[in-house]
């Protein structure tokens, strides 16, 4: 017997609704490469993915971190997108991996509240289209942000808002240079039940802070020529979060202490946060092999000097009476783990906030 609640239905679209292209102004758009003037939306550039791993050829068009942010007064939201890619999976929800979700911003108290997701039929595609609308109790203006898909392609997307409401910039964030994160599938966003419940998406609503998602699911590798173009993108704070796609704690000590160097190298004051794989386990040999190698490398680095570097050790993220409900199967977090990891990383960011204002 089906649950009408759990039902996706089918939207029509209003003769007062008015489409707009997002990669058009007053929209703007965060997280994305060159998005005005590319044909699909992406993460870096497609020359140089296709150069580092077939993995990233397909993972750069996945767009994780992606969002769009404007104000409106229309009392809805309707969206029309086109997908070029759809990943499904057994343990994360379709809304995670294609969904978009929407959130309003407050100016006053530099934050963003959840108004719901844009839920993609179940029978979706690759290359196909999809629509869904939201709602608003009310009719009037509302800074918002659109989150788009952590593990999905889009080539278009399209907001629909009633016809003769206003179209506006949105907020600004905080910080000028965005914060960067470098790091597996967790890092991605997998699995969240919805793209705003990644732990960066957390993060960047406490600060109202702006970022790049450079997670590359089971595909983050610290090759020479991705390093390389991590240590040019222009930074706040460097999160490394590089640890679980290394195929052993032998490849790991290679390459691990590489990353801080690269990124030192270009940028000798940015904030260096490192962490830990957060699915520790301490009967497992290689686990604690790999956590000495994170800790090698921040260790060498506060001897040398560097007072900005920051060590956040994973088998303390998934904490508490109900650590053990964290993850879906043992490794990807659910929203809790995210919420636990988000914690962290922003205690460890308000210490950094005591020495240096990097939201300014």
């Amino acid at each position: 017997m089906s649950d009408k609640n759990l039902t996706v239905h089918p939207v029509e679209t209003q003769d007062t609704t008015r489409f707009f292209d997002v990669r058009q102004a007053p929209f703007r758009i965060y997280g994305l490469y060159n998005a005005q003037n590319e044909p699909f939306f992406k993460r870096m550039p497609s020359a140089l993915a296709e150069q580092v791993s077939d993995g990233i050829a397909v993972l750069h068009r996945h767009t994780a971190g992606g969002r769009v942010r404007f104000a409106t007064d229309s009392p809805y939201l309707h969206i029309k997108v086109k997908v070029n890619h759809v990943c499904r999976f057994s343990h994360m929800p379709l809304t995670g991996s294609a969904g978009f979700d929407l959130y309003e911003d407050s100016a006053s108290q530099k934050s963003s509240r959840f108004v719901g997701t844009f839920v993609p039929p179940h029978e979706l595609q690759e290359n196909g289209t999809w629509e869904a609308k939201l709602t608003f109790r009310d009719k009037k203006q509302r800074f918002l942000t659109v989150n788009f898909p952590s593990y999905c392609g889009v080539d278009e997307l399209l907001i629909g808002l009633e016809q003769g409401c206003t179209l506006q910039a949105g907020l600004p964030y905080s910080n000028r240079l965005p914060i960067v994160y470098y790091g597996s599938s967790i890092t991605q966003g997998g699995c969240s039940s919805h793209p705003g419940n990644s732990y960066q998406n957390m993060v960047s609503r406490v600060f109202n802070a702006d970022y790049i998602n450079y997670g590359f699911s089971g595909n983050c590798l610290a090759e020479d020529n991705m390093v390389e173009y991590l240590a040019e993108q222009q930074m706040s704070v460097f999160v490394c979060d590089y640890d679980h796609n290394a195929p052993n704690a032998e490849y790991l000590q290679r390459t691990h202490a590489k990353v801080y160097e690269r990124i030192r190298a270009k940028h000798p004051d940015v904030p260096f946060i490192m962490l830990s794989r957060p699915d520790f386990n301490p009967h497992d040999e290689q686990c604690k092999l790999r956590r000495d190698v994170v800790i090698d490398t921040f260790r060498k680095a506060h001897k040398r000097g560097d007072q900005n570097v920051y060590y956040i050790d994973g088998e303390g993220l998934f904490r508490g009476e109900f650590g053990d409900c964290c993850t879906v199967e043992g490794c990807h977090p659910n929203d809790l783990g995210f919420s636990k990891m988000a914690d962290s990383i922003i205690c460890t960011l308000r210490d950094i906030l005591v020495k240096t204002n990097i939201f300014e």
